[in-house]
């Protein structure tokens, strides 16, 4: 499943996959794959992205119905 709400929190902040990954100490590759859903990071690297982007985990990784 897309992430999509990832993808628009890092946009609102101007910052492309490589600024964000730079930013929590990943790849630019582990942030496509988030956005793209092909990847379900840890607990940890979702607590370093929400923090990163100003947001919550609820905010970024949870589900919408």
């Amino acid at each position: 499943m897309k992430n999509l709400k990832l993808k628009a929190a890092r946009a609102g902040k101007d910052w492309s996959q490589q600024d964000l990954a730079n930013e929590v100490g990943v790849s630019r590759q582990t942030i496509s794959a988030i956005e793209k859903g092909n990847y379900n990071p840890s607990v940890n690297l979702c607590i370093k992205i929400c923090k990163s982007l100003g947001n919550t985990l609820d905010d970024l990784f949870w589900p919408d119905d």
